[in-house]
């Protein structure tokens, strides 16, 4: 099979494009068939080496595929041959097959094709996470989100409206913002050009957003956390900008605030049966058209290096898919 192989950590410009052999999957495992990959910020990290995993070499990067399992291992009872499915593999996406263990694998939806699926499990999963278990987000409650026309952000738009919040959404150009006010968002911050603080408090009343959805890190974390309600959320996601920041926990202590970290990697191995109902409500929200996954740009696998450097250099909107099959 091809693969996108990273064999030493670097720049996406390293990664090569050769024949290796199929994975074999074990009994826990299934072998899948990859139409399609998602690309998402940890890919950017996981071949410089900055990420909290480090697989031996050489390995393909690539946290997530949609596509159709080919064979099944003697101990994984819910899938079968055949089954159209998306999977979190942690890496190894961007080739043709991929072993991935059965209990990070669900079926694809009815109605979603592979590109979509490919495109939703990691940003979809994460966002329901962090503000259902997380945050647990109310109607009406107002949620803030940074970096809101990114993958992850975008996703927190919908779902905070279909959990009926009303949805800032701050990024950093009107085009970016042009996007997250078609997913819904009720207001806009352009932080590029104004006070993101400022505004969040001139939008709230002076009162400040009770859940802010961080993916951003840096200033804006600095800016966020000040514009922060009584008993407010600020939930943890990651540190796009490059640099992770600390907190003043006298602000946690004046707001009666709390800072929340949210990792749905390890949430959906340690609380399954949590994972998979957070999934059917999300499933059950795109099939009613309130969940409208955006797929800005697709990429065959030989330009897989231009697919990551497009999501880390933060030109992406929505979300950036490696095209397999």
């Amino acid at each position: 099979m091809k693969a996108m192989l990273c064999k030493a950590f670097g720049p996406a410009e390293t990664l090569v494009l050769e024949e290796v052999a199929s994975p074999v999957a074990k009994k826990n495992e299934v072998l899948v068939d990859v139409h399609a990959a998602g690309v998402n910020f940890p890919d950017t990290l996981i071949i410089e080496g900055n990420y909290q995993f480090k697989p031996p070499f050489p390995f393909s990067p690539g946290g997530e595929a949609a596509g159709v399992i080919r064979e099944v291992g003697e101990k994984v009872s819910h899938l079968k041959v055949g089954d159209r499915v998306m999977a979190l593999t942690g890496w190894g996406s961007f080739a043709e097959q991929v072993a991935v263990a059965g209990y990070n694998v669900l079926p694809i939806p009815a109605g979603m094709d592979f590109t979509t699926a490919a495109a939703f499990g990691m940003t979809y999963g994460t966002s329901m996470h962090a503000l259902r278990q997380r945050a647990a987000l109310q109607p009406d409650e107002t949620l803030l989100v940074l970096g809101a026309s990114g993958g992850v952000g975008l996703a927190a738009v919908e779902i905070g409206k279909a959990m009926g919040a009303r949805v800032i959404a701050a990024a950093s150009s009107a085009e970016k913002l042009a996007v997250a006010k078609a997913a819904g968002a009720d207001e806009l911050i352009n932080y590029s050009e104004s006070s993101l603080k400022d505004e969040v408090k001139r939008l709230t009343g002076g009162q400040g957003a009770d859940v802010i959805y961080d993916p951003v890190g840096g200033d804006l974390f600095d800016q966020a956390v000040r514009a922060i309600a009584w008993n407010g959320r600020l939930l943890v996601v990651g540190f796009a900008s490059g640099r992770i920041p600390e907190l003043p926990v006298n602000l946690a202590l004046l707001k009666g605030a709390a800072v929340v970290g949210v990792f749905w990697g390890a949430f959906a191995q340690r609380q399954p049966a949590d994972n998979a109902a957070n999934f059917q409500q999300l499933f059950s929200w795109f099939a009613t058209g309130q969940l409208k996954p955006l797929v800005s740009q697709v990429f065959p696998l030989a330009e897989s290096a231009h697919a990551i450097n497009t999501l880390g250099q933060r030109k992406a909107v929505g979300k950036v898919v490696v095209a397999i099959r």
